[in-house]
């Protein structure tokens, strides 16, 4: 059974929409800035530019919710935009976040400890699956809802559930991704595990010290063949591949061969029935920090040997976005397979010393791009890998 998609969507510090981010994808234009979380304004971080409110007033948003749920309703509106909720279509949301309503925690909290404005009724939207009934609702989906919290692997294993309910009968159209909005407490905890860069970050350079943070939201839309029937859409893409591998080897590391890795990028080309060679561009997981990079660029070099496809980063552009990365990379494979387009691993300049593998230095398009290969790795060894390919 073949896994279309049929609408994608996405909002992060590069754009509010998808022509946005395109256009500064293809100006290399990062939307890391100093200063641009005011709470902690000594931190390079990607933040969307609009307060809670504003999202709610410039995208129509009716549904109350943390700021991970309201990023999170853009992008799955723009994703689910052109769609109808068809009883004959049973329909579902799958959501990935990591920092949930932590935001309004954080409020809170504050205003209860300085005694003004508390109000105890806040912290319901704390829950991380609290962000994904919230999403439903703005959507109008009910009949099936549910939250995967696995770190920055998240939203790529919401694709992977989506798709294993579609092929199971379970559904025949789910919308998954996800989505987290930046905390004080989020930035603080990167900041104590010493993986945080106070530069700009340099993912798979020699230099490379650590990440910076962003904030976003990516969904996409996953019909049956059945769906498209009823639905009438025309499918942009399909999800071929897939796979989880927990290789365990520490709370926060990667091992350091990437044996996780190799197994997850395995796994899924086989799911695809596909060669390495039939891989045209890879969208590394590429944070920046010293472990992950020497891991995947070991798991890389194991699979595809001395013929490694075009890869890079665009963590650089979005800034590590978390549980919400694998579902704003999904829609950069996306548009990699419509439009043909490589994207550059901004910010590099030496090969790191034990691999000395180049990743893709400048943006570039109308290239033949029939199967992207998109690696999303969480903490605990987590890590996922999916295969988007072309109609």
């Amino acid at each position: 059974m073949e896994i279309f998609i049929t609408g994608y969507g996405m909002i992060s510090c590069i754009g509010s929409t998808v022509d946005e981010s395109l256009a500064n994808l293809r100006a290399e234009k990062s939307g890391i800035e100093l200063g641009a979380f005011e709470a902690l304004p000594q931190y390079r971080v990607g933040v969307v530019p609009f307060s809670n409110d504003e999202i709610k007033t410039k995208f129509n948003i009716s549904t109350d919710g943390s700021r991970t749920a309201l990023l999170g309703m853009v992008a799955a509106k723009q994703a689910f935009a052109g769609h109808e909720l068809n009883p004959s279509i049973r329909t579902g949301l799958i959501s990935g976040t990591s920092v949930g309503g932590m935001d309004v925690s954080e409020r809170e909290y504050k205003n209860y400890l300085e005694q003004t404005n508390h109000n105890p009724t806040n912290y319901k939207h704390h829950a991380s699956g609290t962000s994904s009934e919230e999403i439903a609702k703005e959507l109008g989906v009910t009949e099936f809802v549910n939250t995967i919290s696995t770190a920055c692997s998240s939203a790529a294993n919401s694709l992977m559930m989506g798709a294993r309910m579609i092929k199971n009968g379970l559904l025949d159209r789910v919308i998954v991704g996800g989505t987290d909005g930046l905390s004080s407490f989020t930035i603080s905890g990167f900041k104590s595990l010493m993986i945080f860069d106070d530069e700009w970050c340099r993912p798979f350079d020699e230099t490379r010290k650590g990440l910076n943070l962003g904030e976003g939201a990516g969904f996409i839309v996953l019909e049956s063949e059945k769906s498209l029937q009823l639905s009438g859409k025309t499918p942009v893409a399909k999800l071929t591949g897939w796979s989880n591998a927990s290789d365990a080897f520490h709370q926060t590391a990667s091992s350091p061969d990437g044996y996780g890795a190799t197994i997850s990028m395995q796994e899924a080309l086989d799911v695809a029935r596909l060669q390495p060679s039939d891989i045209d561009y890879i969208n590394a997981h590429g944070t920046a920090t010293p472990n992950n990079d020497l891991s995947e660029s070991h798991a890389i070099k194991t699979i595809f040997k001395d013929n490694i496809p075009p890869f890079s980063s665009t963590k650089a552009y979005t800034g590590h976005t978390l549980a919400a990365s694998g579902g704003i990379e999904a829609v950069f494979a996306i548009l990699a397979l419509e439009q043909g387009l490589l994207y550059p691993n901004l910010n590099f300049s030496t090969p790191i010393v034990e691999t000395g593998l180049v990743p893709q230095l400048k943006f570039e398009d109308g290239k033949t791009i029939k199967n992207v290969l998109s690696n999303s790795f969480g903490f605990g060894g987590n890590n996922s890998t999916v295969i988007l390919s072309a109609i």
